[in-house]
């Protein structure tokens, strides 16, 4: 491979604000794998955020940019799956196998797509020190026949568009929008684009906490919702705290801690068949191996509200935000139907748009 821009690059970052700004171009921001497509005649690379090689994990995408992508570029865009006309992070996570054999039947089974949106080479030229909004253009026209599953995002300049647009795809699964100033040099692992998510609130069980990889003290407080089988389902973590504070929570938790496990809500967490059928917080993660994800059992009787984002299946997508206890909830009200749900809306309708 011989490109402009060589492997490895860290993609350009955003950074969170609370309103759209007016830049001039705001396109949706896509919950999925971060990644950098390097395409040199046939040889095609799969390069991830973190570095870690992505190109084994989906043949069939890999063949699909040979046929869409330019002979000679660089292309930095998204893998997406997409499932009933939803983003589907979780069943995008399961493609990453480090058996070849479950890799080529779930490329059969549940293949990916790519979204591009952003262009850092093309033939001969290295774009990265161009404006973003020539970069644009110039994507514009070299994906111009790209077709499924190889699409351009889709972008406004029309701030009314975009605030719709923030509010209406969620529905299709996307978690946001994002704004790049159109001046701006493509800048690897810099925050200089503007990411604006969806924020709401929920009030959650505290069933267990993880300690601090730094020490004894709190890393993270393991969230629960009853749902309607009248199970507590683990929905996540709150991890946003001052190391001080972390200290304090030890000695303020220790009087709920459960030294009977067959008393816990998720006392089963460590037998293996359980995980095969439900979530639970001590689950394996092929992102984390080795990580030590076991956890300090309390009794469920405390109730926090956290922020968060939006809901992936039946957990939050990212850690959620402590925001303060609720002392005067009833841990039995912390239900699903407390959760805001956003109106449905198939992927399509945004893949298509061409702005």
């Amino acid at each position: 491979m011989d490109l402009p821009v060589m492997p490895p690059v860290k993609p350009m970052l955003a950074k969170a604000v609370k309103e759209i700004p007016g830049v001039g171009h705001v396109e949706p921001k896509w919950d999925g794998f971060r990644t950098i497509v390097f395409r040199d005649g046939d040889e095609v690379e799969l390069g991830s955020r973190n570095e870690k090689p992505m190109t084994r994990y989906f043949p069939e995408l890999v063949e699909q940019l040979r046929r869409n992508l330019p002979e000679r570029c660089v292309v930095d865009g998204e893998i997406v799956l997409v499932r009933d006309g939803r983003l589907d992070f979780e069943v995008l996570q399961q493609r990453i196998h480090p058996a070849a054999s479950r890799v080529k039947l779930l490329a059969e089974q549940t293949p990916a797509s790519f979204v591009a949106f952003d262009l850092l080479a093309l033939g001969g030229d290295d774009l990265t020190g161009r404006p973003f909004g020539e970069r644009r253009r110039l994507l514009e026209a070299a994906l111009a026949e790209a077709s499924d599953p190889v699409f351009i995002t889709p972008a406004t300049g029309d701030l009314d568009v975009a605030r719709d647009w923030f509010t209406r795809f969620e529905g299709a699964g996307l978690d946001g929008v994002v704004a790049k100033p159109l001046d701006g040099t493509y800048q690897p692992d810099k925050r200089t684009m503007f990411k604006i998510k969806h924020e709401r609130t929920a009030d959650c069980v505290v069933a267990g906490y993880r300690w601090h990889k730094a020490g004894p003290i709190v890393g993270s407080l393991l969230l629960g919702l009853w749902g309607d089988d009248g199970r507590l389902h683990h929905v996540g973590v709150a991890a946003s705290f001052p190391m001080a504070r972390r200290a304090e929570l030890v000695d303020e938790l220790a009087p709920l801690v459960e030294t009977d496990w067959s008393q816990h809500p998720w006392g089963a967490w460590a037998d293996q068949e359980a995980h095969a059928t439900t979530r639970m917080p001590g689950a394996v993660s092929r992102w984390s191996t080795g990580k030590d994800l076991s956890f300090v059992p309390l009794r469920p009787e405390r109730v926090v509200e956290v922020a968060y984002d939006h809901m992936e299946g039946d957990r939050f997508r990212h850690t959620a935000q402590f925001r303060r206890w609720r002392p005067d909830r009833d841990p039995a009200s912390c239900t699903y139907a407390q959760l805001e749900a956003p109106d449905g809306l198939d992927l399509g309708e945004i893949l298509t748009l061409r702005g």
